[in-house]
């Protein structure tokens, strides 16, 4: 019986070939689109579960209280490790990490490279169980004089040889010896880096480390447990550990479980509010919801072709079928065209992906072994065949053979109402993604086009490193740029312009300060110039100047985020206390968002210190071309510091990659959008076809009654308006509560505004209207003879 039904599906799909394509379509487009969403929910979700002990793993993150409210880090005091080792029995590991990524030059003979690095305590390769090509976890680190390279970086290197015992140079200045190489880091992962050195080495650099005390945050701290059934009593202890040697400290620690940290990052009052894991649950429902489409697709096109299978019906039951064996049929029809449109959907998926990589900057790809892979399609496969068959072979089952055969009159009328109601949702699905993506692109739009604060046009930055660690010949450096003409202004920065960690502090003082209340500041050092080489608007006041002997020393601007704070009427010329040292304010910036596009700025202090920059920011000469400009900092920087190769960055690029994660968001649900409104055509065509079938007897007597183009046009066309206008009217309050649910994470969001709920309407109006007045059209100018010959 089986294999008849398969037989007599083939049959049916190739008689009816062009249904059949409509529907392999549509149900490749929705198979593809969900397998897509899928496995890109499932790369955000296998973060860091490529490590066996992950369940054991926790990250210390530290609460800090501030005016009765708590803010949660991720980095944590040095001193933190070590007593958590000697006092907490259910810690098995323990390793410091720096807090934030290093990049350092490394070289061997003529090969040099920059490379980006963390400092770990040598448990940290016991915690996670990289894959080693050379060299052992338990001898890897140490030395506190060894390195662990990844495999590119060891080829980049030392080639294809092994570089075990080899010795290369560290930042130009100390010898380290390679110890161990690992395989290349999966990008799901959320420790990234190039090459790992031992803690003991930065305290080499830094002896200051080991003297830093509790209030001192300064490393990430990653523990294990012995047993992840003792984490309640851990993390208890671990709350109570920093009074234990601190008891004024507004400082408390406690353990977050590494797997949940990619996608539980957020943090309100010390309590995880989610995170990217909304952004997955986003993509699940929309994988779901362009699932549906296409299934609804499939019922509306397979019902449509009623008329011509009802005698098919009534014949095979006259002849002794029972309901239940075509029911089989039809379900193996729809199994069938499922599979087809399933090796269709892998197809366009694995010519995809590379783009869907490269527009993301992601590394996804199909893992053929895995048996959870095969299972995936061959669920949607089974689901979606059930599922988008079950309404089809139980309608047309039903067929009374004696009515049927006598004539097909009125005998889906039953059916319409249900088809109704599934392009109402189908529809309605469609038009909720498309008012959601407009919303979505006005927010990025939003935070692209507000004020910066700051000119990034011409602005770039070099790392200052080797020679250019000595003040005096940065100042050389900065002079001979403007001497040819390459810079316009050039100033000293603490760090990378656009990295959205820095220093903070809550021992500042001022004038009428509550003492009660606690507050953080940022705190930036900089050099002369630097409003003017950035291009920061003065709101009060003036820049810290070589005018001024004084600013060198004990001069700072403020922001007005942290003028807000301390509510100071007159700012200039008053005197703040910063670390118990007092500091004159001579000027008000106004707030900028070089750290963070999504949140409102912080307050920031701004003093001179040139000895702490890490960077040069240049303003580079606007009336020259930016090559011209490159190509005079490069052989400057070649003639004043040879030894390092210049790396220089434009800020533009910095501050794109803030928006990475919004513009990800708007890309995919722009593209599965349009897929979906596709697919929702494809439904609208077959509830037409519908109408051609039923409604082709009428509207030729109507033609010979006297009824002309636009009359009938109108007449055929208005059910189907009204539905969509019923898909519209569903759809908008569902659109706004996602909406306003995903402005939410922003402190800076747009109004929630009626625009694009219009042109959603509009556009799903003049989509239907289109999709449907092609048949309506067709049908309208058929020959009267054809539908009443019989008559």
């Amino acid at each position: 019986m089986l294999l008849l039904n398969f037989k007599l599906a083939i049959r049916n799909l190739l008689k009816n070939f062009g249904f059949s394509l409509i529907n392999i379509v549509g149900l490749s487009i929705g198979f593809a689109s969900c397998l897509m969403l899928l496995l890109y929910v499932n790369y955000e979700w296998s973060y860091d579960k490529q490590f066996k002990e992950i369940d054991r793993i926790y990250y210390a993150k530290l609460n800090l209280k501030l005016n009765g409210e708590l803010l949660t880090l991720n980095a944590t005091p040095v001193k933190l490790a070590a007593a958590a080792q000697n006092n907490i029995p259910a810690i098995e590991l323990v390793s410091r990490m720096n807090d934030g990524k290093q990049a350092k030059l490394f070289s061997y003979n003529d090969q040099k490279l920059k490379v980006n690095y963390f400092n770990v305590d040598p448990s940290f390769l016991r915690i996670f169980d990289y894959q080693f090509i050379y060299g052992s976890p338990e001898s890897a680190l140490k030395d506190p004089n060894s390195v662990l390279l990844t495999a590119s970086t060891a080829n980049k290197l030392f080639g294809q040889t092994n570089p075990i015992g080899k010795i290369l140079k560290w930042d130009n200045s100390h010898l380290l010896k390679v110890t161990a190489v690992i395989a290349d880091l999966p990008k799901n992962q959320s420790f990234q880096f190039e090459a790992l050195q031992t803690w003991a080495f930065l305290e080499q650099q830094q002896p200051e480390i080991k003297s830093f005390g509790w209030g001192s945050i300064d490393c990430t701290t990653i523990i294990q447990l012995k047993d992840k059934a003792a984490f309640t009593d851990a993390d208890a202890s671990m709350r109570k550990l920093i009074k234990t040697y601190d008891e004024n400290s507004m400082m408390d620690v406690f353990l977050f479980p590494f797997k949940k940290h990619h996608l539980y990052s957020n943090f309100i009052n010390g309590k995880s509010v989610g995170g990217k894991i909304e952004e997955v649950k986003l993509f699940v429902l929309l994988a779901f919801c362009v699932l549906l489409i296409a299934s609804i697709n499939y019922m509306n096109l397979s019902t449509a072709r009623s008329e011509k299978r009802a005698r098919e019906v009534g014949v095979r039951k006259t002849l002794g079928s029972s309901r239940g064996a075509l029911i089989g049929q039809f379900l193996v029809e729809s199994l069938l065209l499922s599979t087809l449109a399933m090796v269709i959907a892998i197809a366009l998926l694995e010519l995809s992906l590379p783009y869907f990589n490269n527009l993301l900057s992601i590394s996804i790809y199909i893992d053929y072994q895995s048996f959870l892979y095969w299972l995936c399609p061959f669920l949607l496969i089974f689901i979606t065949g059930i599922l988008a068959g079950s309404y089809p072979s139980f309608y047309l089952s039903s067929f009374t053979p004696v009515k049927v055969l006598k004539g097909f009159t009125g005998m889906g009328k039953s059916s319409l109402p249900v088809r109704k109601v599934l392009v109402v949702v189908q529809f309605g699905l469609s038009i909720c993604m498309i008012i959601c993506s407009i919303v979505i692109y006005t927010q990025i739009k939003h935070m692209k086009d507000k004020p910066l604060g700051f000119n990034q046009n011409n602005l770039a930055e070099v790392v200052l490193e080797g020679e250019m660690t000595h003040p005096n010949k940065v100042e050389l450096f900065k002079k001979e740029l403007k001497a040819v003409g390459a810079v316009v202004s050039a100033s000293e920065y603490v760090s990378t312009f656009t990295n959205a960690g820095g220093n903070i502090t809550g021992d500042v003082r001022w004038p009428g300060k509550v003492e009660t209340e606690d507050f953080i500041f940022q705190y930036r050092s900089i050099g002369y110039n630097f409003t003017e080489t950035v291009g920061a608007k003065l709101i009060m006041g003036r820049d810290i100047s070589t005018d001024f002997a004084a600013d060198s020393t004990s001069s700072v601007l403020i922001n007005e985020a942290a003028l807000k704070i301390m509510g100071l009427k007159n700012p200039i010329g008053t005197f703040i206390y910063f670390d118990s040292m007092p500091l004159k304010v001579v000027g008000v910036l106004e707030d900028s968002r070089n750290a963070t596009m999504t949140s409102k700025p912080e307050a920031t202090l701004f003093y001179y210190n040139v000895k702490e920059s890490e960077s040069l920011l240049l303003k580079l000469n606007p009336d020259q071309p930016i090559h011209t400009s490159v190509q005079a900092i490069i052989k400057k920087s070649q003639q004043l510091n040879p030894a390092y190769p210049l790396d220089l960055k434009f800020i533009s690029e910095g501050m794109a990659h803030k928006l990475e994660r919004e513009n990800t968001l708007g890309v995919l649900s722009n593209l599965f959008g349009m897929f979906s409104i596709l697919i929702s055509c494809l439904g609208l065509l077959g509830l037409a076809l519908f109408m051609a079938e039923q409604r082709n007897k009428e509207i030729s007597i109507r033609k010979v009654l006297g009824a002309d183009l636009k009359s009938i046009l109108i007449l055929l066309n208005k059910d189907f308006m009204k539905l969509v206008l019923l898909s519209n009217l569903i759809a908008f309050p569902v659109a706004y509560i996602l909406s306003r649910n995903w402005l939410r994470d922003f402190d800076d969001s747009v109004e929630i505004v009626i625009w694009p709920y219009l042109i959603a309407g509009l556009l799903s109006v003049l989509i239907a209207l289109l999709t449907i007045s092609l048949q309506s059209f067709k049908l309208a100018k058929a020959n009267v003879i054809d539908a009443l010959k019989y008559e």
